[in-house]
């Protein structure tokens, strides 16, 4: 007998494939971070049964993610799903873990930021911030945690506040200090500046995406956008600078 981790999941999702591209490559800059989607809490091997995972719960909705159906699909045990997850709350907790993951921010090593290179990772880190959320397993997992708030003590709402929202803001708020400690962001209230930044990206956006509406046809312009209006409120002097003579 199948055991089944029940999850009221209606709705196809289609996921968003992992990244190849190292990051800040394309900028023309090297830039240190590990491959979008291969989150450092897991290895490699549990990141592909994440993946895998997902991909059944894209494809079959809640019958199709059984133990044995992620064993087969990941070519694993279901003893190992068992002792990497553990139950269903640990299974959702990393895929959520997982798909945070690929919400790119800076790691420092060795690097000295500059206001080039500030500039870039904030691009990076909003234009993923909305490709992820605009994402149909992202909508999907707000959906379900949203029709599940009067019920089970709201479990996925939690994971998703704890193991998804807040890790992106932990990691995006470490950009920002090491933005201040460069001497290339001014502000009194780290906090205050980390969630001004986050709704400048996203507005409403992810809202109208949750009630319906198609997302952004050009996340790169929307990132864009948002990082300029940001350094603009909390630059300093040199980065503004900088800035003017880019224009």
């Amino acid at each position: 007998m199948q055991r089944r981790f029940s999850l009221d999941a209606r709705s196809a999702l289609r996921h968003n494939a992992p990244r190849t591209v190292p990051y800040g490559t394309h900028l023309g800059m090297a830039i240190v971070l590990s491959e979008a989607g291969q989150s450092s809490e897991f290895s490699p091997r549990q990141n592909a049964v994440l993946e895998q995972a997902l991909r059944l719960l894209v494809d079959g909705g809640e019958k199709a993610l059984t133990t044995s159906g992620v064993a087969r699909a990941a070519n694993c045990s279901k003893e190992s799903l068992y002792k990497w997850f553990g139950d269903r709350d640990g299974l959702l907790s990393a895929m959520i873990t997982y798909q945070a993951s690929k919400v790119r921010t800076f790691e420092r090593n060795g690097e000295r930021l500059t206001a080039a290179s500030l500039h870039d990772h904030l691009v990076v880190f909003s234009r993923d911030l909305l490709e992820v959320l605009a994402g149909d397993v992202s909508l999907a997992l707000n959906r379900l945690a949203i029709g599940q708030s009067n019920r089970d003590g709201s479990k996925l709402g939690k994971l998703l506040l704890e193991r998804g929202r807040r890790q992106i803001d932990r990691r995006a708020s470490g950009l920002i200090d090491a933005g201040k400690r460069a001497g290339l962001l001014r502000f009194m209230d780290a906090d205050e500046a980390y969630h001004t930044l986050y709704g400048l990206i996203v507005s409403d956006l992810h809202v109208r995406m949750l009630l319906g509406e198609p997302g952004l046809k050009d996340t790169s312009r929307q990132a864009e956008r948002a990082v300029t209006a940001f350094l603009k409120l909390y630059g300093t002097e040199k980065v503004l600078a900088e800035a003017a003579a880019t224009v």
